[in-house]
């Protein structure tokens, strides 16, 4: 089954959002390394930190979108 125009901009809004988060997450992880390379390991370290939140993120959207790709959404609990 085809998807209607609001699934299609769903999807297109999820996977957007998601590639959004991943390239956040590499401009940030290059922000650590040189925060590391000028002897600040604990900033570059809560950098990181927000790295994996990102990844995370990333992920659960792009989740997301393949649900709504395959019309077949479903929680369990409400987020």
């Amino acid at each position: 089954m085809e998807l209607n125009k609001p699934e299609q901009d769903l999807k297109r809004d999820l996977q957007g959002i998601a590639s959004d988060l991943k390239w956040s997450a590499v401009e940030l992880k290059r922000i650590a390394e040189r925060l590391r390379q000028s002897g600040h390991e604990a900033d570059a370290q809560a950098v990181l930190k927000m790295c994996t939140v990102l990844h995370t993120g990333e992920d659960r959207l792009a989740g997301y979108a393949d649900e709504v790709r395959t019309q077949h959404i479903s929680r369990s609990k409400p987020y």
